[in-house]
């Protein structure tokens, strides 16, 4: 770990926050260099899913011409919510290191306990209908997938 990255991940989310934008911020590092940063554009952009990590996880593929970041830590201002760890954990993201909590971020008007708490419950009871249909058909693409010999699993 390296102390400057998140400090500048928290100085990234105070600019952010002067710039019109949310108070978050990332970059990812690879072998001692920074690879991407930005700040929260989610206001910005008119973009839920462009929280600081989303951006930094695709603008860090981008140069590195590859969905997979092993070997990248990913430093934020805020413990990552749970959109952005799943992004992590499908990019393969090493390390994270963060300074604020989601209690922290809750207590300044960022609540995502409620997401947490949607996720452990099953479809039917989420407050978001969720309704399964063509399940045999929805199996073709993942047979598809299966039977390709060039695929590149990830």
């Amino acid at each position: 770990m390296n102390d400057e990255y998140l400090k500048e991940a928290i100085a990234i989310a105070s600019k952010n926050v002067e710039q019109g934008g949310g108070p978050f911020g990332a970059l990812i590092v690879k072998d001692g260099a920074v690879l991407a940063s930005s700040g929260n554009l989610v206001t910005i952009s008119n973009d839920p899913t462009a929280h600081a990590e989303i951006l930094v996880i695709r603008e860090a593929c981008a140069k590195l011409e590859t969905w997979d970041l092993l070997g990248c830590e990913l430093y934020s201002s805020c413990e990552p919510c749970p959109m952005c760890m799943g992004a992590i954990y499908w990019a393969h993201i090493d390390k994270i290191y963060y300074a604020a909590s989601h209690d922290d971020a809750r207590e300044a008007g960022f609540d995502d306990s409620d997401i947490y708490r949607e996720i452990r419950k099953a479809p039917e009871d989420r407050k978001i209908v969720m309704q399964q249909k063509f399940k045999e058909e929805g199996w073709i693409p993942f047979k598809t997938w299966q039977n390709r010999e060039d695929k590149n699993e990830y």
